[in-house]
């Protein structure tokens, strides 16, 4: 059990009435909630130390027990009887019902409200419409509310009765011992009423599924693993719960020419010898046309130009990237007799000029040399 202080873990105080108690959970049950924070130890324990404190100081005898004796209070047999049954109800009913569509739910006209599950959509773009945005059309499956029996499950003319297991709670409790447990109702399935003449096109679910297309607007800049929330276009909610959410998830198709490493661009341009070694100009793309790109003289392979705001503007703001071009030297092949006589004179020239055509190579090749001196020495 935590030893911090509960009203400083909730961050009220000692006054604090039911409803700042709620409030402050509420908002720290958000924050920390594991399904927020997958794999998140730090989170998952803030989360439970929230739970724990809200837990004891909504009960009001354990609140008075904590109050006089600090934890010393709760620890001994505090956690047991009826009363807390009733505040972990209160908890993961009113508190995560609106929050994450869970368990509890609401209430509404005397029935028990579900909010309605998220949907996820896997969204596969181009490069071009990832970084210049677009509006797509995309059709879902979904569950949508009734509209023979506007949602209720019951068959027209008549409605459902109020569980007489649970008392329309969804939920029963178990004494076993200090614990008082809570599980769904076997009778109802958590819904807290029976239908006993159900609507014939729902069969008394209150939802039928059916697709439906929706326009998704795709900022600009967009990137793989972003997402696109889309409130209220989830599944319709149970006994007039709100709907969930659909969350349009972003993967960036692969492109032929650029590569994207966050708001830049990167690309591979090959060139002749003859242009690496005189220099030239060649066009080259850009997400927004060609542009020229000036090649000095003895370029290398693995030289890096860079085009400035050529790249990404981002979703996320800040200044636009780069396109950075890494230049490729390609060796020519499928040669004819005379072009083969014509580098090999052409070599003779850099043979006959010594160390200065190739200044790498002959580096490389007395750097070999000396290796195998030294080797040689210490033999």
């Amino acid at each position: 059990m935590s030893k911090k202080d509960f009203y400083q873990v909730l961050g009220v105080d000692k006054t604090a009435s039911d409803a700042e108690l709620k409030k402050a959970y509420r908002r720290l049950a958000m924050k920390h909630h594991p399904d927020r924070n997958p794999d998140n130890k730090d989170a998952e324990a803030h989360f439970k130390e929230a739970k724990e404190a809200y837990e004891v100081l909504s009960n009001a005898q354990k609140r008075a027990a904590y109050d006089q004796f600090g934890h010393a209070g709760v620890e001994q047999g505090g956690m047991g009887g009826g009363g807390g049954a009733g505040n972990f109800s209160d908890i993961f009913g009113d508190v995560f019902g609106d929050i994450f569509g869970g368990g509890g739910g609401g209430r509404q006209g005397g029935e028990r409200v579900y909010r309605g599950a998220d949907l996820q959509y896997n969204l596969e773009l181009s490069l071009e419409d990832a970084v210049h945005g677009k509006s797509v059309k995309i059709r879902i499956p979904t569950m949508v509310s009734c509209k023979k029996c506007n949602g209720s499950g019951a068959k027209k003319g008549s409605k459902s009765d109020t569980c007489g297991t649970c008392q329309g709670v969804g939920q029963v409790r178990m004494q076993q011992g200090f614990f008082s447990l809570q599980q769904t109702c076997p009778t109802c399935h958590g819904a807290g009423k029976v239908i006993k003449d159900p609507c014939d096109a729902c069969h008394g679910e209150g939802r039928i599924q059916e697709h439906k297309s929706l326009s998704v607007k795709v900022p600009a800049g967009v990137d793989t693993g972003d997402r696109i929330r889309l409130s209220n276009e989830g599944e319709a909610g149970q006994n007039g719960g709100p709907a969930g959410d659909l969350y349009v998830h972003v993967h960036v198709k692969p492109h032929e020419i650029f590569t994207r490493e966050g708001s830049d661009l990167f690309c591979e341009v090959p060139i002749n010898i003859t242009t690496a070694a005189l220099g030239g100009a060649l066009e080259v793309p850009t997400l927004d046309g060609r542009i020229s790109l000036k090649i000095p003289a003895e370029t290398q392979t693995g030289k890096m130009f860079r085009m400035r705001n050529k790249g990404v503007k981002s979703v996320r703001g800040g200044a636009q990237g780069d396109l950075l071009c890494r230049i490729v030297v390609e060796t020519p092949v499928k040669l004819n007799s005379r072009q083969k006589e014509l580098l090999e004179e052409f070599q003779q020239t850099l043979v006959d000029g010594g160390k200065s055509h190739s200044p790498k190579a002959h580096g490389w090749l007395d750097g070999v040399k000396k290796f195998f001196d030294d080797m040689k020495q210490n033999m």
